[in-house]
């Protein structure tokens, strides 16, 4: 962990950094391989799904093709429909009260995640959390449109500029290889976080990196108190 100069507002990833769903994401992931006549992978196998793009994930992982993966994304999220979007959903404990503080200290917040959008309000208003984001930025859930890490982060700073937030220092709490990609696309700093899904070289990139929450807050206690 390092220290960092106080940020203008912060932008939240959703799977791995204030949620774990793999309760409910592993699942529907095997069920949708077995319809399809696919291997079926394990649980710890699964874990590498959680996080980037999940049509991303039916191609390089489950070697679908374009037109298969496209089949695949819908046959999950109608799965997911039918679950309840924050069935099997859990908060990492001391994220909630971070992200609170964070909203409380007057730091504008966004989530910038690419599970769908509707997905993500379910689980923050399930959760009483939804009313300590300015904004709330995830993927279209439109089955032709399947946005990059990058394009969520876009939109989130363009609902917080909407919103008249200074965006001229933001930050993203992320903890796969896709959030540090994605950011950098917009000149965007990343502070990783390795109690999600990450595995070992996938925080190359970001400014620094915790294991807490703890560790967090101390590291946005300069943005906190700005």
């Amino acid at each position: 962990m390092t220290s960092a100069a106080p940020f203008t507002c912060v932008l939240w990833d959703v799977d791995g950094v204030i949620a774990d769903a793999t309760a409910g994401i592993m699942p529907r992931v095997q069920k949708v391989l077995g319809v399809l006549g696919r291997p079926v992978p394990s649980f710890d196998d699964l874990r590498a799904w959680i996080g980037p793009p999940m049509l991303e994930s039916f191609e390089l992982r489950a070697g679908l093709s374009a037109e298969e993966s496209v089949e695949a994304v819908a046959m999950y999220r109608e799965l997911a429909a039918g679950d309840g979007y924050a069935d099997s959903v859990r908060l990492y404990d001391g994220v909630p009260e971070l992200v609170r503080e964070v909203s409380a200290a007057g730091v504008p917040i966004s989530t910038a995640s690419t599970k769908p959008e509707n997905q993500v309000i379910a689980i923050l208003e399930h959760y009483g959390l939804d009313d300590a984001f300015t904004a709330i930025a995830g993927a279209r859930p439109d089955p032709d449109i399947h946005d990059t890490k990058a394009d969520v982060i876009s939109r989130a700073l363009e609902r917080l500029r909407a919103a008249g937030v200074d965006t001229s220092a933001p930050v993203l709490i992320g903890d796969r290889h896709h959030d540090v990609e994605g950011a950098a696309e917009h000149g965007i700093p990343v502070i990783f976080a390795t109690w999600g899904f990450g595995n070992p070289g996938e925080s190359d990139g970001a400014i620094a990196v915790v294991d807490t929450p703890a560790e967090l807050r101390t590291l946005l206690a300069p943005t906190l108190a700005a």
